[in-house]
């Protein structure tokens, strides 16, 4: 099963990424870590991508393509793919379907969650994320443990991201809303989306996701 995880920054798809990786031995693909794992890997697409980054330029939508292609073909599928950070646009999302379809397979599920977004505001910048493990933690709804420690992992150093602040996020969204949003209507359109409740209780959101994917 290939699924894609819609939202905007902070809506909590990296979380529901990895349930499903737990939970269904999906794979999950992020643009991001896939950028950062090519530039180091010595092979010719790592060699492109290290060349790009080095001066500085953006990656284009075709070496990002090329990145998702040998990932598809490489056998390591486990349960399926998640693709997370991509597509963000309507070319990029024809060039996933065509990619897709070159290699005979589908795309089964997108789904869209749905935030508020003075209310994602207000959960976003109050979120720390444990250094050592990258587990989550709100100030308001799922405070850092009394003790200091991680409670996935026990580690002693929580971070904020620099960029978490107000005016930050909602220049964060505007792009989100202004690249990524035809998506919706896009995906809507082929009978693939799925919208739940982005801001509900992790387990909540999960359950959505599962009900939406079973």
């Amino acid at each position: 099963m290939n699924i894609i995880l819609l939202g905007p920054p902070g809506a909590g798809k990296g979380t529901q990424a990895r349930i499903l990786v737990e939970g269904r031995n999906m794979v999950q693909l992020s643009t991001g870590d896939m950028l950062r794992e090519a530039r180091t890997s010595g092979t010719e697409m790592g060699k492109i991508v290290a060349d790009v980054m080095d001066r500085g330029d953006l990656v284009t939508d075709e070496i990002v393509i090329g990145l998702i292609r040998e990932k598809l073909a490489g056998g390591d599928a486990g349960g399926g793919f998640i693709f997370d950070g991509f597509p963000r646009t309507l070319a990029q999302a024809d060039a996933l379907g065509a990619l897709l379809d070159d290699l005979g397979q589908t795309l089964d599920a997108v789904i869209e969650m749905r935030v508020d977004d003075d209310v994602l505001v207000g959960r976003i910048t109050a979120r720390s994320t444990c250094g050592a493990c990258g587990e989550v933690y709100n100030d308001q709804t799922k405070p850092i443990p009394a003790d200091g420690k991680c409670s996935n992992c026990g580690g002693t150093e929580f971070k904020r991201r620099a960029d978490d602040n107000e005016d930050s996020l909602r220049t964060r969204l505007m792009a989100y809303y202004k690249q990524t949003s035809p998506l919706i209507g896009y995906y809507y359109a082929k009978g693939a989306l799925t919208s739940v409740d982005g801001l509900g209780e992790i387990d909540d959101v999960a359950a959505a996701v599962a009900k939406a994917l079973d």
